[in-house]
């Protein structure tokens, strides 16, 4: 072990900690498929580098009796797989932070997963990283999980890649086996253009060529990990690109304060520069830098700074201050590469919860342009993506956001995807560019608003939103829920799922993406119409929650009413008044709500209408009475 690798501290802990500040700082990430030996890597970084202290040695030792997986060996491996999950099954479930430092450099590793069914974990630990060290065991080459990481760390813009051929003592040292694995890797990873590749072959649980070299392998004369982590350059591009500050939060403690407080996301700002909101456009000067140490004469990518302005703009959370002669884009339809995670497949006319570094809105999917084979990375047309799958695809947002292109600077140009009923974090997003037609469609101002036409209704626009199974009922009362509010002077329209699908839907089938678009496309007319001043009855299955709080969601305030037409399964098979229940029981009838796709039953609608031993006559009332009184709460404002 080289005597560089262990902490010096003959001149006092004051003196080290002092070098270390000193010290560029490397991040990097050990990726791969399941098994090569990222965390076993890792573990021999952090022992060669005389970073653990006796009782963790004793514990490793221990552990590796009990977990171990390298026979009467320490089992390096077992130093950052934590969770007792991972010591049980052999694989990395969560990201692992290690630092560690040699003489010439600080490092902080991020170990990641190899499960495909972790990759978003894979791809949280890729997000800040420089470089990335792909291992590959030498004994399978190159596998589905390789090449999908590897595609990943591309996306999230890292340039410089270490390939690791690790386990080579089990295939005899042979440089015939590295020498093809790399030729492999090499003609895969020519399309995403790496500014180096360099390989090493390696075995990280003996240590050869990980910080000190082989004597097995003396056809090898290039630099261990370690020699190249400590030489490798590091690119500091945030600093050269145009100042931008996400804000987080403005700081207002007295009336005479008022700061925009946030992390400088790239470029550096100084007393005195010109700085615009970008999404206003409206333009001031900095007179002071504030951070908790005191006022600062200029502050650089990576600070955390309260600017204040020299005049009163509006700049709220989300906003952006920017550099006046490189302004980001600001729309609210864009183009992203999209690294999904959800159990559900991705699909156009979903919305979700779109987060980007502190902005937040709804956004739906609006195209998805097409999914990526990993192996080949050749586009393939796809209608929906399916967990741990790469795509590009559209977005249309709920409010525009301020952004550039990931390309052009990872941290304004990276958002993430979150389910809107769970709040899981289902997706991760780069973006690549705005589309045209954001800046082409304008809001035209209108002067006849919707509340003008609702008043000459003497009505409050209202979606009474029916869903319920096939047979359940919902046409039936819909209907007849019509017919009463038309006896007393209301403005009513009825969309129900087969009339439509005659017509606006008439080119959608049955599968669960044609479902998705069937709902939103509905809800967008219902939309307009309660902009008319109408009460709308809408009679669809609609049988995603996901969907039906899209067009909840497009309402406003107390104007979306939920009703579940509650009828037993079994009740709608047996009355089948169109037939279907009987074809889809026997295989005829593909995507049927009930038997071959899911009904995901509302969990607090408006109204609950339980149909068995009721009249739909008496359930139509209760719906009557019901929206009178809701007319009467939103009147008086409750």
């Amino acid at each position: 072990m080289p005597d560089s690798l262990g902490p010096d501290l003959s001149g006092g802990v004051a003196a080290y900690l002092s070098a270390q500040e000193s010290k560029t700082l490397l991040r990097f990430i050990t990726c791969g498929s399941v098994d090569d030996g990222k965390s076993t890597l890792i573990g021999r970084l952090l022992y060669d580098s005389k970073l653990i202290f006796e009782d963790q040695l004793a514990t490793l030792e221990n552990d590796s009796r009990k977990h171990g997986t390298t026979g009467e060996d320490m089992d390096f491996a077992l130093l950052v797989d934590g969770l007792e999950a991972e010591r049980e099954q052999g694989i990395t479930i969560d990201v692992a932070y290690r630092f560690f430092a040699t003489d010439k450099r600080k490092f902080i590793v991020a170990d990641t997963p190899g499960h495909e069914e972790y990759t978003r974990n894979m791809a949280t630990g890729a997000s800040t990283a420089d470089l990335a060290v792909v291992l590959v065991d030498a004994r399978k080459g190159l596998l589905e999980q390789t090449r999908r990481h590897s595609h990943i760390v591309s996306l999230l813009g890292i340039r410089s890649i270490v390939l690791a051929i690790n386990k080579i003592d089990l295939m005899d040292h042979d440089q015939a086996v590295f020498d093809s694995i790399v030729a492999d890797y090499i003609e895969f990873a020519e399309q995403f253009g790496f500014d180096e590749v360099r390989a090493i072959p390696m075995s990280a649980r003996y240590g050869d060529n990980v910080s000190s070299r082989s004597a097995s392998m003396p056809w090898y004369e290039g630099p261990t990990l370690i020699e190249h982590l400590e030489t490798v350059a590091i690119a500091d591009p945030a600093l050269d690109l145009p100042f931008r500050l996400p804000v987080q939060l403005v700081v207002r403690p007295d009336p005479e304060f008022r700061g925009f407080a946030g992390q400088i996301a790239s470029g550096t700002v100084a007393v005195g520069d010109n700085v615009v909101v970008a999404k206003t456009g409206k333009s001031s000067r900095v007179s002071a830098i504030v951070t908790v140490d005191g006022n600062l004469e200029s502050a650089r990518e990576g600070q955390a700074v309260t600017l204040v302005l020299e005049d009163e703009v509006d700049v709220s959370r989300g906003n952006m201050l920017v550099a006046p002669d490189a302004r980001p884009y600001v729309a609210d339809q864009f183009q992203a590469h999209v690294i999904w995670f959800g159990e559900n497949a991705l699909m156009p006319g979903r919305s979700y919860v779109l987060r980007t570094e502190t902005d937040s809105t709804n956004a739906t999917l609006t195209a998805l342009k097409y999914s990526i084979d990993v192996n080949s990375l050749t586009h393939q047309a796809s209608k929906q993506l399916e967990k741990n799958e790469i795509g590009v695809c559209n977005f249309a947002t709920g409010s525009p956001l301020a952004f550039d292109a990931y390309r052009d600077n990872r941290t304004t140009g990276n958002f993430i995807l979150v389910d809107r009923l769970t709040n899981a974090t289902v997706g991760a997003g780069m973006i690549d560019h705005p589309l045209r037609r954001a800046d082409n469609v304008h809001w035209q101002a209108i002067d006849v608003t919707r509340e003008a036409r609702a008043d000459l209704k003497h009505q409050k626009p209202s979606v009474l939103w029916f869903t319920g199974l096939s047979g359940s009922g919902k046409s039936t009362i819909a209907n007849l829920v019509e017919k009463r509010l038309h006896v007393q002077g209301r403005h009513t329209v009825l969309l129900d799922g087969d009339n439509v699908r005659h017509g606006l839907n008439k080119d959608l089938g049955f599968t669960e993406a044609d479902r998705v678009e069937n709902i939103r496309r509905v809800a967008e007319v219902a939309k307009l119409m309660t902009d008319a001043g109408l009460i709308v009855l809408v009679s669809f299955i609609s049988p995603f929650r996901s969907e039906r709080k899209l067009a909840r969601d497009m309402m406003a305030p107390g104007e979306f009413i939920e009703i579940f037409v509650d009828t037993p399964l079994e009740e709608c098979a047996r009355r089948d008044p169109k037939g279907l229940y009987k074809k889809a029981i026997a295989g005829d009838l593909a995507n049927f709500t009930g038997i071959s796709s899911p009904y995901e039953e509302p969990e607090t609608p408006e109204l609950h209408l339980k149909t068995l031993g009721a009249d739909p006559d008496s359930l139509a009332v209760e719906i009557e009475d019901f929206l009178s009184q809701h007319d009467s709460r939103c009147r008086s404002g409750d």
